[in-house]
């Protein structure tokens, strides 16, 4: 006869049977036994001060793990209070469970009653649930099929009625095979093909989807004297190329900016080719060809007009391709893959080799010189993490990165307060890696108690806060549209981040100028020997930019 065991019990089991990398939460009532059993199972568990910094931080582990991470929560609130993390890592189509308790159907007066599907499915999530102790198993599973086979962020209701009840369902011979991967119509490979083969400055832009396509993308690029280029979630993939532009978009250098609106073709591997890839399309010439390979048809053509929208993976289609190609012309050609092309990218693709003036004053540095100088200091084999704010291009481009696997972006819901979150997620996804976060000092105080949470894992953390005391992007906009306007909303008076900082258990410098750095070398040399345990806050007061490059950009229809 089969043992009986809660439903909670055979959730958390079948979880860990799947494979879920790694568990972050607040535990309440509602989702303590869920957790618990996770945890028995040998599931890593990270007690979070706030919902919404579990919520983002799983996100984050998921990104750079390839493991599918789970935030737990509460029924009601402590879903509520996760909903904003949930909304980034849904709208970045992050394979993640949310595993939430839920209330009994029939306690319609519980103070915790939301409609929790409703509101899973209004910010991009797909909503599952526990039906019934005699499915839990597979809805269990559908849930992590859903979220693995379809890249999304699934929301797991556990109603407290159900998961106290008791089952005899077996998770031994739980197993979800992984998907096919989608080979390109032979038909529009070669219609992409002759794209490419007209083609005379074409160039390559690599998205999120792209990602597990490098070798596939720059063999065909270097056959088809193509210069290749990332969104800014896939920064860092063609490291190591001689004719690699780095970030296409508002982050782009000129040099970088200059040549992609220079193409006659562009194509997009996995990419949306966004507003923010594409600066709301002004670095597609007119005249230039658009070509989109995507593994969903609703991708293709979505934000803009295209050529060609091409249905497959992006490495298949790309091997296609280059097979194809080579058949027609079995030697590579140069067309945009010259050596001057080379020789100028080398010394102009990132901001960090671009000259530019230096605005420090005795008591501000410029955040340039401030990110150029700790992009010298800072041990290399890093993962980055970049919170929202007029600030962000600066560790975006000037913070070198070793892979895709280094560069972690949680943008695609727009909301700042996110960085620390993110940051603390990549750090346990890539624990060989100094985690580095950039924020504002806005940002970075929202979500400030997680830094609690760093300091209690006793994670080896930079945290770079560009402290202007002002939501600095609302500051330059509307100063530059409304010279007259009242900016007392979004300004306040100066604080000493560095010292809250080291009431969290972190160490605190504050940094004005390019000397005071020096502050920041004992904290690296315990790095690089091994026995660094406390986070690192930088209280940076940088000098102002008068609005980031950048955010021109990324304000332009706004």
């Amino acid at each position: 006869m089969s043992e009986q065991v809660r439903v909670s019990t055979l959730v958390g089991r079948t979880l860990a049977k799947l494979g879920v990398g790694h568990v972050f939460g607040v535990v309440g009532s509602g989702n303590f036994d869920v957790t618990g059993t996770l945890m028995a199972e040998g599931i890593p568990f990270t007690a979070a001060r706030h919902e919404g910094g579990a919520a983002t931080m799983a996100d984050a582990y998921s990104r750079m793990s390839g493991k599918v991470g789970v935030v737990t929560t509460h029924q009601g609130c402590g879903l509520s209070n996760a909903i904003t993390g949930i909304g980034e890592a849904a709208k970045s189509r992050t394979p993640m469970i949310v595993l939430t308790a839920d209330t009994q159907a029939a306690a319609i007066r519980s103070n915790f009653k939301i409609d929790q599907d409703g509101l899973a499915r209004s910010v991009g999530a797909v909503a599952e649930r526990i039906h019934s102790p005699a499915t839990a198993v597979a809805d269990t599973v559908r849930a992590f099929r859903t979220a693995v086979n379809e890249r999304r962020t699934v929301v797991l209701s556990l109603p407290l009625d159900v998961q106290d009840a008791s089952s005899a369902d077996e998770v031994s011979a739980v197993v979800v095979p992984e998907p096919l991967k989608v080979r390109p119509d032979a038909a529009a490979v070669e219609q992409l093909v002759a794209l490419i083969s007209a083609a005379e400055r074409p160039v390559f832009v690599a998205g999120r989807g792209g990602r597990g396509a490098r070798e596939e993308i720059l063999e065909l690029a270097r056959h088809a004297g193509a210069l290749v280029a990332t969104s800014a979630v896939a920064s860092g993939l063609f490291n190591g190329d001689s004719h690699n532009l780095g970030i296409s978009g508002g982050f782009s250098s000129p040099l970088t900016a200059e040549l992609i609106s220079g193409a006659d073709l562009i194509v997009g591997w996995g990419c949306a080719l966004n507003m923010w890839t594409m600066r709301h399309g002004r670095l597609i010439s007119a005249g230039t060809k658009v070509a989109q390979i995507d593994v969903e048809d609703s991708a293709l053509g979505a934000n803009r007009p295209i050529t060609l929208g091409l249905l497959g993976d992006s490495a298949l289609t790309a091997a296609d391709a280059l097979r194809s190609l080579q058949s027609e012309h079995p030697e590579p050609v140069e067309k945009y893959r010259t050596e001057a092309n080379a020789l100028a990218i080398k010394q102009g693709s990132r901001w960090r080799d671009v000259d530019t003036e230096d605005l420090s004053t005795e008591t501000s540095i410029d955040p340039r010189v401030l990110t150029r100088e700790l992009d010298t200091l800072l041990p290399a084999e890093r993962i980055v993490a970049v919170d929202s704010g007029n600030f962000m291009g600066y560790p975006s481009q000037y913070l070198a990165v070793p892979d895709e696997f280094g560069f972690c972006f949680s943008q695609a819901f727009q909301a700042i307060g996110l960085g620390l979150y993110t940051a603390i997620g990549a750090a346990l996804a890539q624990p060989h890696r100094l985690p580095v976060l950039g924020a504002g000092d806005g940002g970075f105080l929202m979500g400030i108690s997680e830094l609690e949470t760093a300091a209690r894992l006793k994670l080896p953390l930079v945290c770079i806060v560009y402290n202007d005391a002002a939501y600095g992007a609302e500051v330059h906009h509307f100063a530059s549209k409304h010279p007259e306007a009242e900016l007392s909303s979004v300004v306040f008076p100066d604080t000493d981040i560095a010292a809250i900082a080291r009431g969290f258990g972190a160490e605190g410098v504050t940094v004005r100028t390019a000397a005071d750095l020096e502050t920041v070398r004992p904290w690296v040399a315990a790095y690089e020997a091994g026995t660094q345990d406390r986070p690192l806050v930088i209280d940076a007061k940088i000098a102002s930019d008068g609005g980031s490059w950048w955010l021109a950009e990324a304000f332009q229809g706004h």
